[in-house]
């Protein structure tokens, strides 16, 4: 039987203690008070800076900040209502549209991410030729392909997910409804499902991440070659970039590949990727970038501006 006559679906607790549940509420809450305040203000601040609007780099880092923003909404305001409650249910449906929006998300950033790899690869590899390599047109297409990917790839792994046969038991030991938990509740033999959700992870994980291991290999050999200004300032906004990267990846791979799962630990992990990181990202640019910290001066400048007729 290949219906699914499960209607809802019960997240575990993280820990019993309500003094645990409340350090990690105040975590949560804070972290996702970051994540919508400080990527809303890198987008804000290149959207009304020219010259970063119209360069590729921060063109990319905008629709980073607003895929952050967008992937730290799908679980945490459901967890600080989980946390605060101490329980909490979700729909099947709802449970589907959280799948979907995670993918999406997720799948959009991890692309997004090699994208803006190509682009330092091209401006510390070919700088002569990247202004005609990365044009505006170019760049608008890269975007629409990173959007389009992450789609088609939630697309594929909800179908999938909904197809599931599930007959019983409706508890997941998560916070969110993460398709590894959701595959455990399956009532019988679920081996071509699990062959087609890893086939789609493959075809986006691994390009992605051959890509950026050669573009950052080949940046930083071509890096150690040069000596100056020029190559302190590329190795800086590539140490950005890998460190995003790393806080991207690094809990994903945990998760999904560590053959000894604990699920407290697993769920911690889940927070970082889905909360943490976000939260992160922003902090990480804009510290490490005179550029941004630059243009958001300005920006808050032209505030006071906009103030100081209503303050007289």
């Amino acid at each position: 039987m290949n219906v699914s006559i499960v209607t809802e679906f019960i997240f575990l607790d993280f820990s019993s203690s309500r003094t645990v549940q409340m350090f990690l509420l105040g975590l949560v809450l804070t972290c996702y008070t970051t994540v919508l305040v400080g990527n809303l203000l890198i987008m804000v601040t290149v959207w009304s800076e020219p010259k970063l609007f119209q360069c590729p780099m921060y063109l990319f880092l905008a629709n980073l900040s607003l895929l952050d923003m967008s992937l730290g909404s799908v679980a945490a305001p459901e967890l600080a209502a989980d946390l605060l409650n101490s329980g909490r249910t979700i729909s099947y449906g709802g449970c589907m549209a959280q799948i979907l929006t995670f993918h999406l998300f997720g799948g959009a950033e991890m692309l997004l991410l090699t994208v803006m790899a190509y682009d330092r690869y091209v401006a510390i590899c070919h700088p002569l030729r990247y202004t005609a390599i990365m044009d505006r047109q170019r760049c608008l297409s890269l975007l629409i392909l990173c959007w389009t990917g992450g789609l088609i790839h939630a697309i594929f792994q909800t179908a999938v997910t909904t197809h599931l046969p599930l007959c019983g038991p409706n508890v997941l030991d998560s916070f969110f409804c993460d398709i590894t938990q959701v595959k455990k509740l399956a009532c019988s033999d679920i081996y071509v499902s699990e062959i087609l959700l890893v086939f789609s992870d493959s075809v986006i994980i691994l390009p992605c991440f051959v890509t950026l291991l050669i573009s950052y290999v080949t940046i930083l050999v071509t890096l150690c070659g040069r000596f100056g200004k020029g190559s302190r300032k590329g190795l800086s906004t590539c140490g950005s970039h890998l460190t995003v990267v790393g806080l991207f990846y690094g809990p994903i791979v945990f998760v999904y590949t560590n053959p000894s799962s604990n699920s407290q630990v697993d769920k911690l992990a889940s927070v970082f990727y889905m909360v943490v990181t976000p939260a992160l990202n922003p902090l990480i640019y804009t510290l490490r970038n005179e550029e941004v910290k630059g243009a958001m001066g300005k920006l808050k400048n032209k505030c006071k501006l906009l103030l100081l007729p209503q303050q007289t």
